[in-house]
């Protein structure tokens, strides 16, 4: 069988994280069977469309390196799509799921509801006090062809209902293993609403039929909608996806991933430094783990390990502190070059500095760095260096004086210093420890003040990485400037 997966978001905002999730394992999914991954616009929903945000997915997904098949795609920033089972946008659809949903109407599957809002309303609010569950009374049932002939022909506002058959219903998921819901909890679900645009229900069955996917893999929320689905597949007569639902995401306090309690985007994450193959990796492991034994996964590794059985059926919990650490794992793996690409945005300050520069500051920062965007603190006492009292410079075991001692030798050394030296650390570094060797001096009481000369803080990188950085003229500047701070 040729697996084929979908993704079908609805553009009304940002890329969920749970949505990224969602994709995720259906890319993986389809990758790990060597078949088809495709993108579904689903904008039924008119009231909720946001303008921009079938743009805004399709740069995210390409970010976070999750190519697909099928679907809307970008060309020269204009919306265009790719593949042979199109339109990929539901409201590009609306003849294709009215043709259906008159099909299943002349069978006896479906039929035309009249209630008025305040009808259906007020039916409601009488079940609510009697204490039942609240659903259609099947009240236009009743009506004969005549009347409904009549009442279609003058132009009344109508919808139609799906029939849910009596009995229940059993189907197997491919996480969680049988599942029976008697059909007496399901309501006669609206399949065409007033405006002629169809719901969820029917667009998404008829759609994935027509798309030739395979395997539906979607959310835990749509579990009891399942019934809904099955009864349109066996009235229409198409053949049964399998299906699987991926359990909730969580937030520490086990409820539902909302933004009350954080960021949900992926959007978010990005602009604050997360890196595209660390939020991926983290996503990729709430409710999935491949092997228990590590942590760190490529995306063909991930591809090479994913299976549905090895899902977990309980909630995930998002761990904000799991995915810093994680982020600062791939920060300091990354290929240099890449990283640096990433960090351009920010280096705010620094950004006027030669590329070279910057590239010697992200190599030392990086051991600092949660996010990226952690940078932006750190990079200021490169390009200038802050005012400081003069005690900082004095390490705690010494006084003013050994601090000026020192950091005075120190600008004599550096000045006869070859200025090559300077190009690599590991000279700079064995330099100065000679000096402190040949004069039988403590580390601390040099490479204290050195460093709070170089920074003008208390907590930086290292003497040796910031001289390598800053180059030797600045570096006998900022000692300088220290010294005459001791003077005053």
């Amino acid at each position: 069988m040729n697996v084929k997966t979908r993704f079908p978001p609805s553009p009304t905002g940002f890329l969920h994280i749970g949505s990224l999730r969602t994709a995720l394992y259906n890319y993986l999914f389809a990758k790990k069977h060597k078949g088809t991954f495709l993108i579904r616009v689903e904008d039924t929903d008119r009231e909720r469309y946001v303008k921009g945000a079938v743009e805004s997915l399709i740069r995210t997904l390409e970010t976070v390196g999750m190519s697909y098949d099928e679907g809307p795609i970008l060309v020269d920033g204009k919306l265009s799509e790719k593949g042979s089972n199109g339109p990929y946008t539901q409201s590009q659809r609306l003849p294709i799921y009215k043709e259906h949903a008159q099909k299943l109407v002349e069978q006896g599957s479906a039929y035309y509801c009249f209630c008025s809002k305040e009808r259906l309303e007020e039916l409601r609010n009488q079940q609510q006090i009697a204490k039942l569950q609240t659903k259609y009374d099947r009240c236009c049932l009743k009506l004969d062809p005549e009347e409904i002939t009549r009442r279609l022909s003058a132009g009344e506002s109508h919808v139609i209902r799906l029939m849910i058959p009596g009995g229940e219903t059993t189907f197997h998921d491919e996480i969680r293993g049988s599942i029976t819901i008697s059909n007496s909890e399901i309501d006669d679900q609206v399949l065409m609403k007033t405006d002629g645009y169809p719901t969820y229900h029917l667009a998404v069955v008829v759609d994935d039929h027509l798309m030739g996917v395979t395997h539906i893999i979607r959310g835990e929320e749509w579990i009891s909608s399942v019934p809904k689905h099955l009864a349109l597949y066996n009235a229409l007569g198409f053949p049964l996806p399998s299906f699987a639902h991926l359990p909730l995401i969580l937030n520490t306090d086990k409820s539902k991933l909302s933004k009350r309690q954080g960021d949900v985007a992926v959007e978010d994450y990005l602009a604050k430094g997360y890196l595209p193959e660390a939020l991926v990796n983290y996503v990729a492991l709430l409710g999935f783990n491949p092997t228990g034994d590590r942590e760190i996964y490529t995306m063909k590794e991930l591809v090479e390990a994913f299976e549905l059985s090895k899902v977990n059926k309980s909630g995930a919990v998002f761990d904000r502190t799991k995915l810093d650490w994680m982020n600062g794992q791939y920060i300091r793996a990354i290929d240099p070059e890449r990283l640096f690409m990433q960090a351009i945005p920010f280096f705010g300050s620094a950004a006027t500095l030669p590329d070279e520069q910057k590239k010697k500051i992200l190599e030392v920062e990086k051991e600092r760095l949660t996010t990226i965007k952690d940078l932006e603190e750190h990079i200021g006492m490169y390009v200038s260096i802050p005012d400081y009292p003069a005690t900082d410079l004095v390490w705690k075991k010494a006084d003013a004086r050994d601090a000026m001692l020192h950091l005075t030798n120190l600008a004599n050394l550096l000045e006869t210093t070859e200025a090559t030296t300077f190009e690599h650390r590991e000279l700079i570094e064995s330099t100065i420890k000679q000096y402190i060797r040949d004069n039988d001096y403590q580390n601390g009481n040099v490479l204290w003040p050195l460093r709070v000369a170089l920074s003008g803080q208390t907590q930086s990188a290292g003497p040796f990485d910031l001289l390598w950085v800053l180059g030797v003229e600045e570096g006998m500047r900022r000692i300088t400037k220290a010294i005459d701070n001791l003077h005053t």
